[in-house]
């Protein structure tokens, strides 16, 4: 089994990008999701002009950019056209008091929006779900993109948080399958944050490394050989414990190898 790996590059805004290829390349990553945020190697307001560049600088490491954490305008499409980036990463991550349908449809007519933009450069949105209020699980992701054009708008599934809705990864990919274009492998469970004694009890999501999760990525990993995917991984790199990033994410890279090597 022979799957690219990317890794998303968010611990690290402080590095260059040439310090940030080189980082990448040493860990034994093929590619990055490249964050265009304010703060980070790449601001949003450069992004057509300046992701040529990002990329042919980390090109000169052996590291492609195989998708960007960004926006649905134009901008973002046309400077991903140009770098050869192919996605675009967004989250479906409600918030206010909008009813969950209501919010479902303004999200819907968001990507309805951007369909022109995608046919135009050639460049695919991939939806993320995430814990919280918006799209979690993924049937309602599935839900969310049922009816659009799979070459334009995808799914990406997050192992974490598909294990935090409570999730077997094999269902959870199953029910995505046939829009699936990017898998997302980190890991979390629930933590108890308040002691006994506390009158409410609270829980937070605990991100840690990948045997210490809710979701098997043994799973996930067979069910993607079983299916024929050929898409990237991509390995977001985080995790509650920051001082230890790369320690973990080697590490998590490492195991994660050895179960794809038993299909090679």
């Amino acid at each position: 089994m022979d799957m690219r790996c990317s890794i998303f590059t968010k611990p690290w805004p402080q590095l260059s990008v040439d310090e940030l290829g080189v980082r990448v390349s040493q860990l034994g990553f093929d590619g990055v999701e490249l964050p265009v945020r304010p703060g980070f190697q790449l601001e949003p307001d450069q992004v057509e002009q300046g992701l040529p560049r990002v990329a042919a600088r980390l090109a000169a490491h052996g590291v492609s950019i195989m998708s960007v954490a960004g926006s649905l305008d134009e901008p973002f499409f046309a400077g991903c056209q140009a770098a050869g980036v192919p996605l675009i990463r967004v989250m479906a991550n409600f918030k206010g008091e909008t009813g969950y349908f209501a919010a479902e449809a303004a999200m819907r007519a968001q990507l309805e929006a951007a369909l022109p933009l995608s046919e135009k450069y050639g460049v695919k949105i991939g939806v993320q779900q995430h814990y919280g209020t918006g799209v979690f699980n993924a049937m309602e992701l599935r839900h969310l993109l049922d009816g659009f054009d799979r070459d334009r708008v995808g799914a990406i599934w997050d192992a974490a948080h598909s294990g935090l809705a409570g999730e077997d990864a094999a269902k959870g990919l199953s029910i995505v399958w046939d829009y699936l274009c990017l898998v997302n492998l980190k890991a979390a469970y629930y933590r108890r944050v308040n002691g006994p004694e506390a009158e409410q009890a609270r829980f937070k999501p605990y991100f840690t490394t990948a045997r210490h999760g809710n979701t098997d990525w043994a799973t996930a990993i067979a069910f993607c050989h079983a299916h024929g995917y050929q898409g990237p991984i991509c390995f977001p790199a985080e995790y509650t414990d920051e001082a230890n990033v790369l320690t973990y994410i080697a590490q998590d890279l490492a195991y994660a190898k050895s179960l794809m090597q038993q299909y090679a």
